[in-house]
């Protein structure tokens, strides 16, 4: 367990469940460092873009890996992502980038160097990390393991919501169809597939807003932090 170095809270769940505004929320009341892993593949999704390499080639793309830095800032107003030293937050959020993602963080070898990197942020605790194999891959014996879903079409109009806030026009059956198509793509994939740890605490946010699901995921975090504070006494 954590003792005194803080928790290690890993959240999981497909696109659209909620999980990266839950753990950035989560993070900014407990005081706790938010690792948007998500945000470091699509970081290096974008580095595979400008350098014009097909994701499908993962000997090229894995070179690439090799010679990137990609790192988070946890200013007052978010995690920043930096790629080679470039502040990339807004650029990472581009369609073309999330259309390739799950084919770059699929690629062993940069699932391999980031894994390392988030493990290396995480290990001494106080943090909540989110993505998709956080609790079975990242940190297996996280403290806290937190599976959020969603059914599709609710995740769905979430996501249109976001993009259409962002000035992005596309129609809600098709942000629907990416979403179902990824949700199948994520969990299939050979490496590090979407699945739910055994122990995880399963939570359907279907019909909950964000401060209920942000509610819910600190109430369990502060009861474990409550019992560990009373068997230290």
């Amino acid at each position: 367990m954590a003792g005194s170095r803080g928790l290690i809270v890993a959240i999981d769940g497909p696109a659209g469940s909620g999980k990266s505004t839950t753990a950035r929320l989560l993070a900014r009341r407990l005081g706790y460092l938010h690792i948007d892993t998500g945000a470091m593949y699509r970081a290096m999704t974008l580095k595979v873009i400008r350098a014009g390499i097909d994701p499908h080639d993962h000997e090229c793309v894995s070179r690439l890996a090799m010679e990137t830095d990609i790192r988070l800032e946890p200013p007052e107003n978010g995690v920043r992502v930096f790629l080679d030293g470039e502040d990339v937050s807004d650029e990472i959020r581009m369609l073309e980038v999330t259309a390739r993602a799950s084919l770059v963080s699929e690629i062993p070898y940069v699932r391999e160097i980031l894994v390392r990197a988030q493990q290396d942020m995480g290990r001494e605790g106080g943090v909540v990390l989110e993505g998709r194999d956080i609790g079975t891959v990242v940190f297996p014996d996280a403290d806290v393991k937190i599976y959020l879903d969603a059914d599709l079409q609710t995740r769905a109009l979430r996501r249109h919501r976001e993009m259409i806030s962002t000035g992005i026009e596309i129609r809600l059956e098709t942000v629907e169809k990416d979403l179902g198509a990824r949700d199948a793509y994520d969990s299939e994939r050979e490496h590090s597939p979407l699945r739910k740890a055994p122990d995880a605490i399963i939570t359907d946010t279907s019909d909950l807003t964000i401060d209920q699901q942000v509610d819910r995921v600190e109430a369990l975090v502060k009861k474990l932090i409550e019992s560990e504070t009373d068997t230290n006494q």
